[in-house]
């Protein structure tokens, strides 16, 4: 958390927390959401501004009860998930080797590998990443992250899927190998501590 922020949450403590306004969407873009967007259900205007998208990336936490948020100086700013609170991106190296990077531009150090039932890949991590919540410690579950759809190619050609198409192994760095595990979409906030949309309980 920035040290301007932490000077705004000691000298305003009380300020309301907001909701509905800010949105990670499944392809890891942060969109601002007015009242039109919100009472429409749209996912709201992508977010450009380069020093902006630093700020929340820098400030982008996650409280006791898995609700995610931006705190944006004094106030908290509750953030809806268009799936889970990470995404990444899947990359090979000029070495060749693999390597996941998420939304903040940090390296994401998968444990494990799944594959939902719509066909989403998703790639669970050790708990407090640098640059993620301060809070977080060794008993916090995996984070959890969706892969960019764009990258299911570079996905599939180090992979080697069983039959159903849900199971098999992602071949990864130094000879390891991942098991990719079934998952359904809907138990996934569960299974890793997250709230999807923190607006109803706020």
């Amino acid at each position: 958390m920035d040290d301007i922020v932490k000077q705004a949450l000691a000298k305003w403590p009380n300020v309301p927390s907001c909701t509905g306004w800010l949105m990670l969407d499944r392809r890891g873009q942060w969109r601002m959401r007015d009242e039109a967007a919100q009472a429409s259900g749209s996912p709201g205007v992508p977010i450009r501004h380069e020093a902006l998208l630093g700020f929340i990336n820098r400030n982008y936490e996650c409280d006791e009860g898995g609700q995610w948020f931006f705190q944006n100086g004094p106030q908290r700013v509750y953030v809806e998930l268009g799936y889970t609170p990470w995404v990444v991106r899947l990359s090979v190296e000029a070495s060749g080797a693999l390597a996941l990077t998420d939304q903040a531009g940090n390296r994401f150090e998968p444990s494990a590998v799944y594959a939902d039932d719509e066909g989403n890949i998703l790639f669970a991590g050790a708990s407090g990443p640098a640059g993620a919540s301060e809070a977080s410690d060794l008993s916090a579950p995996p984070r959890i992250a969706v892969l960019h759809d764009h990258d299911l190619n570079v996905f599939a050609d180090h992979t080697t899927l069983a039959d159903d198409s849900a199971s098999g192994e992602l071949h990864w760095n130094g000879g390891a190998t991942l098991p990719l595990q079934p998952i359904r979409r809907e138990a996934v906030a569960a299974r890793f501590g997250f709230v999807g949309s923190p607006a109803a309980n706020v």
